[in-house]
């Protein structure tokens, strides 16, 4: 059986080496044959490999997603076969236009592991099918009805935030990709931001607390003191000394409570 390949294109390295990661678990067959990193590089691979199937980020450098789905269905291009397109974001509101350049399905990030599992098996259907037709039949003919691919988007993703859902941050001489969901709280120092999380470990950014705190979910997380953002889920405890000032418990970690902000904690 002739293997089925794929290409990913996607900015961000980080989420490059995740994405293929996460599709060796849950498609090990599946044989990745490039990573782009920009919409120019991701177009010129794809009609020189010819893959079955194309992961395609819609925020990219040079051509972005939706315009190198468009160049390939140019005749100019001529590609022996469309692959399956599937778009990967994490900006919702491209769903529409995802579905009107003929894409399979449709990922937000960050990326949830049952989600893709379940794109897999969708992608793996629609190939199996194309074994059933004319040769010169394209996999474009075979796309799906955009209104039944909305329905089943808007039931399997969640709804659209502005909001921070990952964070590049460093340890060591290393960059990690940290899920906000994963974030203790932030503590400003000199020059940067530390990043505690449940895995007891801190990181370093160098955005400052005042840039940061509006791309976070003020109903997630609340400024505590002029130097500490803390995740309202992580709260443990919260207590006052002899002297009443008050402070917060994060695992471990005491953490002071301005007197300014005390008021967020009234009837806790």
């Amino acid at each position: 059986m002739t293997a089925i390949t794929a290409i990913i294109a996607d900015d961000e390295p980080l989420l490059r080496h995740h994405l293929d990661r996460c599709l060796a678990e849950v498609w090990p067959e599946l044989d990745i044959v490039a990573a782009c990193g920009d919409g120019q590089q991701a177009l010129e691979q794809i009609i020189t490999l010819q893959p079955d199937v194309v992961f395609l980020d819609i925020r990219m450098p040079e051509l972005d997603g939706m315009a190198v789905a468009k160049a390939l269905n140019q005749p100019r291009q001529h590609t022996q076969h469309q692959p399956f397109i599937v778009f990967v974001t994490a900006y919702d509101e491209y769903a529409i236009k995802a579905f009107e350049h003929n894409a399979v399905d449709y990922l937000l990030k960050p990326l949830n592991e049952d989600r893709l599992a379940a794109c897999c098996e969708k992608l793996k259907q629609r190939l199996e099918s194309i074994q059933h037709v004319d040769n010169n039949l394209s996999v474009a003919s075979q796309t799906p009805d955009i209104s039944q691919l909305l329905a089943h988007i808007s039931q399997l993703t969640p709804a659209k935030t502005p909001y921070l859902r990952w964070l590049k941050a460093s340890r060591g001489e290393d960059i990690h990709l940290i899920s906000v969901n994963d974030v203790l709280y932030f503590k400003a120092e000199e020059k940067y931001v530390s990043i505690y999380t449940d895995e007891n470990c801190e990181y370093l950014i160098r955005t400052p607390i005042k840039e940061l705190l509006p791309q976070l979910d003020p109903e997630e997380f609340w400024k505590i003191h002029r130097s500490t953002v803390v995740r309202v889920a992580s709260i443990e405890k919260v207590s006052k000394d002899f002297t009443g000032r008050m402070f917060i418990t994060v695992q471990q970690h005491k953490l002071p409570v301005s007197r300014a902000q005390q008021s967020l904690f009234k009837g806790m």
